[in-house]
């Protein structure tokens, strides 16, 4: 274990004026609050803490953040309490161990929506202080480190959330070795055997070759100063995960990557950074396609780098990244860079990025998304790489892979998103759904009487784009769907014995943590929630006793309140059952089982299908449906499978012979049931009659309306 003063040590290298008295306190502290309690390797359990503020001395943090290290599982695992951390160590130190705590507590890798909600508030502690992540980060960077002492189940379910939520995210912060370290570690968990095959590959091709790296290095050396530019050359073998990243995107076997080499030139100036390309570029041939460059154009958490692939001695390809010194610094630390220190001082790096805005910008617009949809934009932002492309005026637009026109115009203004009926790329008209490249210049052609349409939807791929157009269509409906809640939910309290009033509405919807009445009635109107769990959330009582038929009149949610519906004879759907709407001239509504043959019909009328589907709760049995029944000709027969109709309680309306044979007779019986599993509870207890050979519900696309 690192012992205190080794630790002060590591922070006076950057931050000579740190108030060792205080870290010395943490450090005691924390040591006594732990002590009787070990680590699954055997070790004192404090060990953990201290190794996680010493690495964040590698990113020259404050000391609240290191403090914050030292007792950042006190609160949760020893007898510690905010009150006593407050009084000691301060209201902000008290507020980060408690944030920490709480990230410690969210299960990230749990089930999908379970993971969506803690995701969100993981983001939430991110923009209250982003010191809170870079602890956790730590924590979980020292976990990995020592994860062989966990058990192998543990090690996986560690390794898979390490891979699939804190490596990205350090890589959005801009920690780009945390990052490569995280995957590394949960690579070596997850894929043993792959990660192994790639180091012997590695070593084979050192024993064939020699160890390039020195040798390529000394060239680009060489070159510079043969210019003049002064530039420190470094250069590496890419990680196991990197390599078997790019193996399985490009479907290609290890011997035939070529850019398995990555070298790094850090210059003097921005001018020198250039200089520097045109050396490279002068001395090996360019790759084409694999230029970037994000020094004028940077990354939103403040990397600047320009990044461009050579073919390199014998042919090899190497990625080479050139950039200042103050342009690595943020490179390494990230968005963490706006706390680092140096001399004791925090560091006034013109490139740090503010992690309030970073977090703003990050986060932008997903307030509005349910859980579901914030885990799939924030998980988009933090996987994609990046385009950039210029407006007609000249300014530039970031937005991610893949992204089109339609991205294009939301990221510029929800209202030029909306009217967007075309656009232009380099002056020729392009199709909504094209991706967009580097450095194209992209004009919107907007009209005032466009609305977003449903299918943009699988188009965009920016979080501000699909909030936004479903924001848009969700008040397309707005109007019609509040109405139909308002009816939908008069009817269920009705059913109750009570009567709808605004209070009770005010109230359900502060119970249900729903913003406010109108929101509660359009999410009733658009079937999202049912008037039965509003009873519930008001009137537990009655929404668990037996509840009154519903009206057969108002049995069918999603139509408007003056249209009235038939049933199909074609198919005759029942409650329970998927169904859709057809609308008719002269006969209202016709609605349709899902998998009605009938429906093929009407594919090419879209505008008529009507998205409808049945109330939930009590139906009464009076929804006629016919069955074919071939029954044995014996003496009684009849009546006793009559008689079985009744106890099963459903009435039977109409009944005909269709073929007399001398052994069996074959029926169609027309009974009335409740719904779906009424019908399948009804033909299980036919099927099991030793006296009927065949049951079978009677479906006939030839029945038309009359």
């Amino acid at each position: 274990m690192i012992d205190v003063e080794d630790l002060i040590a590591l922070v006076r290298n950057y931050n000579p004026k740190t108030n060792a008295d205080l870290i010395r306190d943490a450090y005691e502290y924390g040591r006594r609050m732990h002590e009787g309690q070990f680590r699954h390797s055997g070790e004192p359990y404090f060990t953990h803490p201290v190794a996680v503020a010493a690495i964040l001395t590698e990113m020259r943090l404050d000391d609240a953040t290191i403090i914050t290290a030292l007792l950042h599982d006190t609160i949760e695992d020893t007898r510690s309490t905010w009150s006593d951390i407050a009084d000691l160590f301060g209201r902000e130190v008290a507020e980060l161990v408690d944030g920490v705590t709480k990230l410690t507590n969210l299960q990230l890798s749990g089930v999908h929506s379970k993971q969506a909600e803690n995701f969100r508030k993981l983001f939430m502690a991110m923009s209250r202080d982003l010191r809170v992540i870079l602890v956790k980060l730590a924590d979980r960077l020292h976990n990995m480190r020592t994860i062989k002492s966990m058990r192998p189940d543990k090690q996986q379910q560690k390794a898979r959330e390490t891979m699939d939520i804190f490596a990205p995210l350090a890589g959005r912060m801009g920690m780009q070795w945390m990052r490569e370290e995280l995957e590394d570690l949960a690579f070596k968990v997850i894929n043993p055997e792959a990660r192994n095959s790639i180091i012997r590959r590695f070593v084979t091709l050192q024993r064939e070759t020699g160890d390039v790296v020195p040798k390529i290095t000394a060239d680009i050396r060489a070159v510079l100063e043969s210019q003049g530019i002064e530039a420190d050359v470094y250069g590496r073998a890419k990680k196991p995960f990197s390599v078997w990243r790019k193996m399985q995107e490009k479907q290609l076997s290890f011997s035939r990557l070529s850019d398995i080499y990555g070298f790094r030139l850090i210059t003097r100036n921005d001018a020198d950074c250039y200089r520097a390309l045109g050396c490279i570029h002068q001395r090996w041939r360019a790759v084409p396609g694999r230029f970037k460059d994000y020094i004028s154009q940077p990354k939103s958490n403040g990397y600047r780098s320009i990044h461009t692939t050579v073919s390199g001695r014998d042919g090899k390809r190497v990625e080479v990244q050139i950039r200042t010194r103050q342009m690595h610094e943020v490179n390494e630390a990230g968005v963490a860079a706006h706390w680092a220190y140096r001399d004791g001082v925090r560091t006034q790096n013109p490139f740090a990025v503010d992690p309030g805005e970073w977090i703003a910008n990050l986060t932008e617009r997903f307030g509005e998304e349910d859980h579901d949809e914030f885990l799939e934009h924030v998980k988009l932002e933090m996987y994609s790489d990046q385009v950039f492309c210029f407006t007609p005026n000249g300014d530039v637009i970031q937005l991610p892979k893949g992204a089109t026109p339609i991205d294009f115009a939301y990221a510029i203004h929800s209202r030029l998103g909306h009217s967007c009926v075309g656009a232009k790329v380099d002056g020729i008209r392009v199709p909504l759904w094209t991706r967009l490249k580097n450095g194209q210049s992209v004009e919107i052609i907007a009209a005032s009487g466009q609305r977003p349409q449903a299918t943009w939807l699988d188009i965009v791929v920016t979080g501000r784009a699909k909030a936004a157009i479903r924001k848009a269509l969700r008040d397309e409906d707005r109007d019609r769907f509040i109405r139909l809640g308002s009816e939908l939910v008069r009817v269920a309290f009705e059913h109750v014995g009570r009567k709808v009033t605004d209070k009770a509405l005010r109230t359900a919807a502060r119970t249900m943590a729903i913003s406010d009445t109108d929101e509660l009635l359009a999410r009733i109107g658009s079937a999202e929630i049912a008037g039965q769990e509003v009873i519930a959330a008001l009137y537990p009582e009655l929404a668990s006793r037996p509840q009154d038929d519903i009206d057969m009149k108002a049995a069918v949610a999603g139509l408007e309140a003056d249209q009235e519906f038939t049933r199909a004879p074609c198919c005759s759907p029942l409650p329970g059952e998927r169904i859709v709407g057809i609308t008719y001239r002269g006969k209202g509504v016709v609605i349709h089982a899902i998998d009605c043959p009938v429906l093929a019909d009407f594919e090419d009328s879209p505008q008529r299908w009507i998205d409808l589907h049945w109330r939930q709760g009590q139906h009464p049995a009076a929804y006629s449906t016919s069955l074919s029944l071939t029954i044995r000709h014996d003496a009684g027969v009849l009546g006793r499978i009559c008689t079985l109709i009744g106890l099963q309680g459903a009435n039977i309306s109409d009944l005909e012979f269709i073929d007399r044979k001398p052994d069996f007779y074959r029926l169609r019986v027309e009974v009335e049931l409740r719904d779906h599993e009424h019908l399948h509870a009804l033909m299980t207890a036919l099927d099991a009659e030793s006296d009927v050979a065949q049951v079978a519900r009677i479906r006939d696309a030839n029945a038309r309306l009359q």
